[in-house]
C-alpha cells in the first residue's frame, strides 16, 4: 500500500484515522460530530465546517455503528447509508474539504492485504472471525488509494486516506 507524508488528508478527501496526534492536528474534541449528526446532515451540509479553519469535518462513531450490526447488515449499511453520505459530502464541497472518520481502534480493526491492497474491517464479537470488505464496499478497491497516512518518516500509519470515492 502506498504511503503519504503529505498533509492533503487534512484539507481534502476522506480519511479513517486512529492516531490521536493525527486527530489533534485537525480538530479539538468539541468539534467532533457524532455519526448521527453526520448522517442527518447528508444533503444539507453547513457552509462552514467545524474544524481546521472550516476545511474539515471529523466524525466519531462509525466503529460503534458497524459493531452493532451483523456482518451482512454492516455490509449493506456501509455501502448504502455511509457511502451515500460520503458521496453527498464530496459533491457538496466539490472535493475541497476533508471528511475524517475517527476510529480509535482502527489500527487493530482495519487490515490490509499486502498482495492486493484490499482493506477489510475486523468485525466485533460475536462475529470476531468475520471480515467486512471495507475497501470493496467504499471505494471498489481502486489500486492507487487508499494511502497510509504517515505523520513523519518511519512512523507507523496514523490512518488511511482516499482522495475521492466514486
Amino acid at each position: 500500500m502506498k504511503q503519504t507524508l503529505d498533509t492533503v488528508w487534512q484539507r481534502r478527501g476522506t480519511s479513517w484515522i486512529w492516531d490521536e496526534e493525527a486527530r489533534n492536528l485537525v480538530c479539538h474534541a468539541p468539534e467532533v460530530w457524532s455519526l448521527r449528526q453526520f448522517l442527518q446532515a447528508a444533503g444539507q451540509w453547513p457552509d462552514d465546517l467545524p474544524s481546521n479553519g472550516g476545511n474539515t469535518l471529523v466524525v466519531a462513531g462509525l466503529d460503534g455503528g458497524l459493531d452493532l450490526l451483523s456482518p451482512e447488515d454492516a455490509d449493506t449499511w456501509l455501502g448504502d447509508a455511509i457511502k451515500d453520505a460520503i458521496l453527498s459530502f464530496q459533491a457538496h464541497f466539490e472535493g475541497e474539504a476533508s471528511l475524517i472518520f475517527w476510529l480509535p481502534a482502527g489500527n487493530t480493526r482495519l487490515t490490509s492485504n499486502l498482495a492486493t491492497d484490499s482493506v477489510e474491517w475486523r468485525c466485533a464479537a460475536p462475529h470476531g472471525d468475520k471480515l467486512l470488505a471495507f475497501g470493496r464496499i467504499l471505494w471498489g478497491e481502486a489500486n492507487e488509494y487508499p494511502q497510509e497516512i504517515l505523520l513523519r518518516e518511519g512512523a507507523k500509519a496514523a490512518g488511511l486516506f482516499h482522495l475521492r470515492i466514486t
